[in-house]
């Protein structure tokens, strides 16, 4: 079953959280959540896109709580993030990495397309940008909307592809009308004493706000990169 609305109606920072062990649907591709970061509103959160106010490039995240905004970094990445809070605030949760458990295949396609290196199951979507590419978002998925109607259902099957021998066992996605579409299942919440939080990574304002949360020794988890200024 999809998450509600209401899930997302939250600050950031209790929303991000309780978004680990669900999981994350986009056509062929499911993953579980397994570390988040959270972003507050303008003129509180330094390190939020929306600080200074609504712009063209931030204006998904003033719209209702449980779109996805996606945006593009370094001149060379999309991340993808989910919005929270009432229309017109601005704040959202960037979805920083997950374990793949269904469409293995078309998330490592578009991970080694172009001749990219091998990538292992594990990393397949360890990181923001990696996740993004695993599940397919571009430009043109920004304000989507995860909470729309149609159910959705992971079910076990498949074995592993000889693409990806360590890859496990992984589960299909089926639903009538409902593929195709972005959705946030209920998945497993992780229990509070296997959260662990701290500074969120990469950013150089608010960087010791410890908005950042992970499942405690969970392989899928990013590294925690300070950031570093970028020298002239």
């Amino acid at each position: 079953m999809r998450l509600a609305r209401e899930f997302f109606d939250r600050p950031a920072h209790q929303v991000a959280p309780d978004l680990l062990g669900r999981v994350l649907v986009h056509g062929p591709v499911a993953l579980r959540i397994t570390e988040t970061e959270a972003y507050g509103v303008p003129g509180e959160d330094p390190a939020s896109h929306t600080y200074r106010g609504r712009t063209a490039r931030n204006a998904v995240m003033f719209g209702p709580p449980g779109h996805l905004y996606v945006y593009f970094t370094y001149g060379m990445h999309f991340c993808a993030n989910l919005t929270c809070l009432p229309e017109g605030v601005g704040s959202g949760v960037l979805l920083r990495a997950g374990e793949v458990i269904s469409g293995a295949e078309p998330a490592l396609a578009r991970r080694t397309a172009g001749g990219a290196r091998v990538v292992k199951h594990v990393d397949l979507a360890r990181g923001p940008a990696r996740l993004a590419v695993a599940l397919g978002f571009g430009r043109e998925h920004n304000g989507l909307d995860a909470c729309g109607p149609g159910p959705l259902a992971v079910l076990p099957e498949t074995p592993e592809t000889p693409e990806t021998p360590e890859t496990p066992e992984t589960p299909e996605i089926r639903e009538g009308s409902g593929i195709g579409e972005l959705a946030v299942l209920e998945g497993e919440p992780v229990a509070s004493s296997s959260i662990r939080s701290g500074p969120r990574t990469g950013v150089s304002s608010g960087r010791e706000t410890p908005w950042r949360f992970w499942i405690d020794a969970d392989p899928t988890v990013s590294p925690h990169r300070p950031h570093v200024p970028r020298r002239r």
